[in-house]
């Protein structure tokens, strides 16, 4: 198996970490992954970052997103709309963004939870306010990725998840 299809075979919701800090270099690596994902349109890709260490911030969050609290960083991905070349659609420019930044997480040795936000505006509203977004029209906190080292018992490991049943040719 080669290490991409490890990575992506092993990738796991990780819900608990080591106190341990995260380099801020291993958190750019998980950014600049983020930002090399496949957008609408080059140039267009509406994502933005927030990073979080601060424990009282963190704490904040976890008040909506409760997995956010223990963790040692956590990355608000962020949807600035006038950028999307799609403006309705920015949702999926996001995931990939996302996906990539929690397989980047794993090829660096590291475990990560994607915590939705988005589209329940009322969430999206209250993290927006806790990172300094005032207004949610142009500019929506889409989900919340945690980062660190898993805690026994949470690592990234392989899970046949594979069903036959579900492949469908030519026509469902």
């Amino acid at each position: 198996m080669s290490d991409f299809e490890t990575i992506i075979n092993t990738r796991r919701s990780i819900r608990e970490y080591q106190p341990n800090d995260v380099d801020d270099e291993d958190i750019l690596k998980i950014l600049k992954a983020g930002m090399q994902a496949p957008g609408s349109r080059l140039g267009a890709e509406p994502w933005e970052f927030v990073v979080i260490k601060d424990k009282e911030t963190l704490s904040k969050l976890g008040e909506i997103k409760p997995r956010v609290t223990n963790a040692p960083v956590a990355i608000v991905l962020v949807a600035n709309i006038e950028r999307a070349f799609y403006k309705t659609v920015w949702q999926q420019d996001m995931g990939a963004a996302a996906e990539n930044m929690l397989l980047e997480a794993v090829n660096l040795g590291l475990g990560g939870l994607w915590n939705g936000v988005a589209p329940d505006e009322e969430r999206m509203a209250k993290i927006g306010e806790i990172i300094g977004i005032t207004d949610i029209k142009e500019t929506k906190p889409y989900c919340i990725i945690t980062v660190g080292y898993p805690a026994d018992g949470w690592e990234n490991k392989f899970m046949d998840k594979f069903d036959e049943e579900r492949i469908h040719y030519e026509k469902y």
